[in-house]
């Protein structure tokens, strides 16, 4: 019986170090990582607004600053938090509209890559962000309560990666603040604009 026990203490031993040594290694090899970045933004938008206006599409396109921040496994996996701030010009086909805009979204995000040089790809699901364009003519509108994904690869050497992405957004609900019948701060759930954009960015990776 003595001898059994010892037997079964030993595999217990041996399978607590085939266990806990992989996953301490992967402790020891993790880290932080910070990755800013300045993008371009070539997009498509489509939106149904309400009656009495019609259906329209548009262009959104323009400058706009990023960064992810989170965790890192031995440089070769990483999961955390992405946010995008941009500037775009926004054309709308059916109400003449033409103005700069201020874009906002956020979500995790989650991607491998080659350590040090090499390929990257990643992918971000988006929880939430506005599109608030100025208002051009008599017409303004606020976009509201985004949800969508980013989807993106890129190439980086050291501390720099030049990357391209595809972004789908939806908008769950668009407030009218200036337009024709429309009382102002006016909000339409109805209202599903929609942007598909393509990015390039440089961005700079940094592990800790």
């Amino acid at each position: 019986m003595k001898i059994l026990l010892k037997k079964i203490k030993i595999v217990l031993g041996f399978s607590s170090v085939l266990v806990l040594s992989p996953l301490a290694m992967a402790i020891s090899t993790a880290g932080l990582f910070v990755e800013p970045a300045v993008t371009y933004e070539i997009g498509n938008t489509a939106t149904n607004y309400p009656s009495p206006l019609s259906d329209s599409t548009g262009t959104a396109v323009g400058l706009g600053l990023g960064a992810r921040i989170g965790f890192h496994i031995n440089e070769s996996f990483f999961l955390g938090a992405d946010a995008r701030y941009s500037m775009p010009q926004i054309k709308d086909s059916s109400v003449s509209y033409d103005a700069k805009s201020v874009s906002t979204n956020w979500g995790p995000v989650v991607g491998m890559q080659m350590p040090d040089m090499g390929m990257r790809i990643w992918g971000t699901y988006i929880m939430g962000g506005e599109l608030n364009p100025d208002a051009s003519g008599n017409f303004d509108v606020k976009l509201l309560d985004a949800t969508g994904y980013r989807v993106g690869a890129g190439f980086r050497v050291s501390s720099v990666s030049l990357n391209v992405e595809y972004q789908q957004v939806k908008y769950g609900q668009g407030r009218l603040e200036q337009v024709g019948p429309f009382s102002p701060g006016t909000a339409f759930s109805s209202v599903n604009p929609e942007n598909k954009s393509w990015i390039a960015s440089v961005s700079f990776p940094f592990e800790m």
